[in-house]
């Protein structure tokens, strides 16, 4: 079997995805990237959760800014919750697998602190408790979403929603967002 036109069409449909994103969503990314930044600025950290491969792109955001994106810098506060195996394991024993996110911000969370939440849908329960967590100590929320927005656009301060009904396209999109605030933080910060 030729794969040419389905590799073509995928590669075309991320490149529209993103040409959107690109005209559509910039006063949405530079407004996350400002909230990020400012947060760092006054002492404290960006805490990132995710489910599935927005788990993975949690814990990608937090590497970047914890390590380096691509300046030589002083490493800055950032917590993936998605990756103290214990906690999300006892959390979700427990209590449930909604709980996971929300236990965590109650216990390491700071007002001074932001919240950045990545889910495809907005509508994980485990994501949505996070924000209400959040808010609840006056943390500062920012989502990467898509297809509608779901139930989180409504409870976010910021939210920037990927126009896309592909969960692919949306973690594309993703990806590239979280580099983008990666380098505005850098060149804020170095």
């Amino acid at each position: 079997m030729n794969y040419d036109s389905l590799i073509q069409g995928i590669f075309e449909e991320s490149i529209s995805t993103l040409k959107h994103c690109k005209t559509k969503l910039i006063g949405d990314i530079k407004e996350a990237a400002a909230a990020v930044t400012g947060a760092l600025k006054s002492g404290g950290k960006l805490l990132v959760a995710g489910c599935g491969g927005s788990a993975a792109d949690a814990q990608h955001m937090a590497a970047e800014i914890v390590v380096r994106f691509e300046k030589e810098r002083n490493p800055l506060p950032a917590i993936a919750l998605t990756t103290d195996s214990s906690v999300i394991t006892a959390a979700s024993n427990d209590y449930s697998f909604d709980k996971v996110f929300s236990k965590q911000i109650e216990a390491l969370g700071n007002e001074d602190d932001i919240l950045l939440l990545i889910t495809t849908s907005g509508k994980s329960e485990s994501i949505i408790n996070a924000a209400l967590a959040a808010s609840k100590k006056g943390i500062k929320v920012v989502t990467l979403t898509g297809k509608d927005g779901g139930k989180i656009k409504d409870i976010s301060d910021i939210s920037i929603i990927i126009p896309s009904g592909s969960t692919a396209r949306i973690q594309e999109a993703h990806s590239v967002i979280i580099h983008i605030i990666c380098k505005i933080i850098e060149e804020e910060l170095t």
